[in-house]
């Protein structure tokens, strides 16, 4: 199973589009939409999670979505850690279901590898000094401000 996050940014003649349900449908493609800001005739922002039984089927999707003037970001490379507040306590690896944050042994010293991270910010609103922080295009956002 392929499993990827990205932040869709659709123009206000898309919003009413079931664009979605054809993932679904045509492409054989399960989702999670993690957060959504979607009103009729406005601009529209969702962080949805895609699942496909293998790369091609979430690649077609993704294409789907780029013809009818969706712009699509790959969220992973959005989570990122301050080094400097993080102080190691390792409360973030008890949610990193995709194995991005992990301890170090025998150091006991949290490691992460942005490569593995899937973008779903649990790890976020969970460190106690916020030294993770998620992005949303070019600045970087605390999970209060954006995430749910």
């Amino acid at each position: 199973m392929f499993t990827q996050i990205y932040l869709l940014r659709f123009p206000r003649d898309t919003s009413d589009q079931p664009f979605i349900y054809r993932l679904v449908k045509e492409y054989d493609i399960e989702f999670n939409i993690l957060k959504a800001d979607i009103l009729l005739q406005r601009e529209g922002l969702m962080i949805i999670e895609l699942k496909g039984k293998s790369k091609s089927n979430v690649t077609a999707g993704l294409d789907y979505l780029r013809e009818v003037g969706i712009k699509i970001e790959r969220l992973a490379a959005r989570i990122g850690r301050d080094e400097e507040k993080c102080f190691q306590c390792g409360a973030c690896t008890a949610v990193c279901s995709s194995g991005a944050l992990y301890i170090t042994r025998p150091e006991m010293s949290v490691t992460f590898d942005a490569s593995k991270c899937t973008g779903c910010s649990l790890c976020v609103p969970l460190c106690p000094v916020r030294a993770m922080e998620v992005s949303l295009g070019d600045d970087w956002i605390l999970s209060e401000k954006f995430m749910v």
